[in-house]
């Protein structure tokens, strides 16, 4: 089933335009997304394949049946409520049996989690891609000789560093356990002419391997020195390093071109959802309604252009978060949303739509 479908077979309960449109944060390059519900007809219903969403490819058109959508709110799901709250020159199509559904009917303390907790998420997502843009990995991948030192008296020094010292090549060296000690190995240096004891060197490929190379070593043979594998220190690096080249190469560009040139190093939309999330959740607290077409416009559109420091806005971003938890202990919002009510609304619209359907045919 496609938008298509639901259009051509008359399904559509609500159509509305949503994201930075809807709020009024929108730049003249920003996508049009469009969001809303639809109801399936009461045979597919009943039947085997129910389908709870249908989206386009590029996830930016996005419909919830019926059913769906009435779980979605009862979680308090901030895309669901803002749906409720679109503002009128947003809305494309309305049934009349959808105006029945308001969103100061379902908001409840579980915006707390919903819309906040979200918020914290982006903040730490803000800071994670601070610090991939100001302290990128190096182009070249370390290997696991980086994480290898030698024991030198009461110290240790790189590998590396050892071996240049001593002037001997990997090549020469074999590893070999030392009992009781985990990645500690003895190190001992072939210095025979012809290499008769064929070590195996300290790992297989310098650029590959995940881990150091252990050689069968002559009975009498005495170690050189004692070589440390920093196995938890390495496999820290190679997460790390993963995840900034997925990151890499997964990131939005014109997300990541507008951080870079506005030049304070923040994903400047991430930071402006973040403020609009946490507002949004404060004003839900102390007022008991939503506002979707942002009355800040004019804050979150400066935070978009680059116009604070990262600290700055991360500093501000968690006292708001102090004040929205202060906010959401003394509101007088329920727990929860009222599930039975909810139920018994959902089960009329959807008898309501299918006595007419009926009728019409």
């Amino acid at each position: 089933m496609t938008i298509a479908d639901l259009r051509k077979r008359g399904l559509l309960l609500f159509e509305a335009i949503s994201g930075s449109r809807a709020y009024g944060t929108h730049l003249p390059h920003s996508d049009t997304d469009l969001k809303g519900v639809f109801i399936l007809p009461e045979a597919e219903f009943y039947g085997l394949d129910y389908v709870p969403q249908v989206a386009n490819d590029t996830n930016d058109e996005v419909f919830y049946e019926l059913r769906r959508f009435v779980e979605l709110l009862l979680k308090n799901n901030p895309t669901m409520l803002e749906l409720l709250g679109t503002p009128e020159d947003c809305v494309v199509y309305r049934h009349l049996l959808f105006a029945a559904f308001r969103a100061e009917d379902f908001l409840s303390k579980l915006c707390r989690q919903s819309f906040a907790e979200y918020a914290v998420a982006q903040i730490r997502k803000a800071k994670g891609l601070n610090k991939k843009i100001n302290h990128p990995e190096p182009p070249s991948r370390k290997s696991v000789l980086d994480f290898c030192y030698v024991t030198v008296g009461a110290g240790a020094q790189p590998v590396t560093a050892w071996l240049t010292r001593h002037g001997y090549a990997a090549a020469q060296c074999g590893l070999a356990n030392v009992p009781h000690l985990t990645d500690l190995y003895a190190l001992f240096v072939d210095d025979t002419p012809d290499q008769r004891h064929h070590y195996r060197g300290l790992v297989r490929d310098p650029e590959t391997s995940q881990d150091v190379q252990l050689s069968t070593v002559p009975k009498g043979e005495m170690p050189a020195a004692y070589l440390s594998f920093n196995r938890n220190g390495y496999s820290t690096y190679c997460r790390v390093y993963r995840e900034y080249k997925e990151w890499e190469q997964k990131r939005n560009p014109e997300h990541y071109q507008n951080t870079v040139q506005h030049g304070k190093n923040y994903d400047a939309k991430n930071m402006l959802h973040v403020f609009r999330l946490l507002r949004m959740a404060e004003e839900i607290a102390r007022e008991g309604r939503l506002h979707v077409r942002r009355p800040d416009r004019d804050f979150l559109l400066q935070i978009r252009h680059g116009e604070f420091e990262y600290e700055q806005l991360v500093s501000e971003a968690e006292a708001l978060v102090v004040r929205v938890d202060a906010a959401f202990a003394t509101s007088a919002l329920p727990e929860t949303p009222d599930k039975q009510a909810a139920e018994q609304l959902l089960v009329q619209t959807r008898r309501a739509w299918y006595a007419e359907q009926q009728r019409l045919g």
